[in-house]
C-alpha cells in the first residue's frame, strides 16, 4: 500500500477536523445517523456469528466489516470526531472555536444515538415478528450483555463507574488508532488492513464503546433487560463517552500532532 509519512497524515487529520467542524447541520446528523445504524448492525452480526460458532474471537474478527463501511463512506462516529476535531481548535483554525467543536459533538451524538436506535427497533421487530414471539438466543444474549454491563458496574459504585470510564478510555485508543491508520493509505485496500486490527482489539477484549452501547442497551430494554434508561445513561453511556473522549484526545490526536506537527526542536549533540 501507498505508505504516508506521519508528518503528511497528521496534517490531514487537522484538516480532517477543520472541515467537520463547518460541515452543514443536515450533512452532520446525516452522516453520524448512518454511522451509528451501519455500526449497530455490524454489533448484532458480531453478536449473532459469536452466538452461533460460540466463539468470541470469530466474531471480533468480522466486526471490523461494519466500520470499514462507515469510515470508506465518510460518515461519523462521535469517537471520531472527539480525536479529530479539538485538532482544528488547538491548530487555530480560522474561526474554530470551542462551541463549534461542542457543537460537532452534540449533532454527532445525536445522529449517531438515533441510527442506533432505530436499528434497535428495526432488530428488535424482525427478531420478534412484529413482538408476537420470543426473541430467541439473540435477544437473550444481548439482554443478558446489557444487564450485566449496567448493573454489574452500579454494584460496585464508583470503582464500577470508574472500571467502565477505564474500558471506555482503552477502546477508543484502539478505535482511534483505527481512523488513525486509514489515513496512512492512499489505498482502499490499505486503508482497509489498516482499520482492522485495532478494532477488533477493542472488541475481543470487551472495552465500551458509546456507539455499540447506543445500540445495544436500548435493543436490551425493548427486549425485557432489568435495568432502566436512566441506569443505562448513569453507569454506562456517560462513563463511557467520557472514557472514549479522553482515549482518542489523549492517546491519539495530542501525541501525534505534539510530535509531528508541533515539534520541539532538534537537540545539537555535544552542546
Amino acid at each position: 500500500m501507498s505508505y504516508l509519512e506521519p508528518t503528511e497524515f497528521v496534517s490531514k487529520m487537522v484538516d480532517s477536523g477543520e472541515s467537520k467542524v463547518y460541515m452543514s447541520t443536515k450533512d452532520t446528523l446525516i452522516r453520524a445517523f448512518m454511522a451509528g445504524a451501519i455500526l449497530a448492525l455490524a454489533a448484532v452480526f458480531a453478536i449473532t456469528v459469536a452466538t452461533k460458532t460460540g466463539s468470541l474471537l470469530v466474531g471480533s474478527i468480522l466486526f471490523p466489516v461494519g466500520f470499514i463501511m462507515l469510515y470508506l463512506m465518510k460518515f461519523d462516529l462521535l469517537t471520531g470526531v472527539f480525536t479529530l476535531v479539538p485538532l482544528a481548535l488547538i491548530d487555530k483554525r480560522p474561526g474554530v472555536t470551542f462551541g463549534q467543536v461542542m457543537r460537532n459533538w452534540g449533532l454527532v451524538f445525536v445522529g449517531n444515538f438515533a441510527g442506533a436506535l432505530a436499528v434497535a427497533f428495526m432488530m428488535s421487530f424482525i427478531l420478534t415478528y412484529g413482538y408476537n414471539v420470543d426473541g430467541g438466543a439473540i435477544a437473550k444474549k444481548v439482554s443478558a450483555i446489557g444487564e450485566s454491563r449496567v448493573l454489574g458496574y452500579k454494584a460496585h459504585g464508583f470503582d464500577g463507574w470508574m472500571t467502565i470510564f477505564i474500558r471506555g478510555m482503552l477502546c477508543n485508543w484502539m478505535v482511534s488508532m483505527g481512523v488513525v491508520g486509514a489515513m496512512i493509505s492512499t489505498s482502499a485496500s490499505g486503508k482497509m488492513m489498516a482499520m482492522w486490527m485495532p478494532i477488533m482489539l477493542f472488541f475481543f477484549m470487551g472495552f465500551e464503546h458509546s456507539i455499540v452501547n447506543m445500540f445495544l442497551f436500548p435493543f436490551s430494554i425493548i427486549m425485557g433487560g432489568n435495568f432502566t434508561f436512566v441506569e443505562y445513561l448513569l453507569w454506562n453511556e456517560i462513563p463511557t463517552a467520557i472514557g472514549n473522549l479522553v482515549g482518542g484526545f489523549v492517546f491519539v490526536a495530542l501525541p501525534l500532532y505534539y510530535t509531528h506537527v508541533r515539534t520541539s526542536p532538534q537537540r545539537v549533540l555535544g552542546k
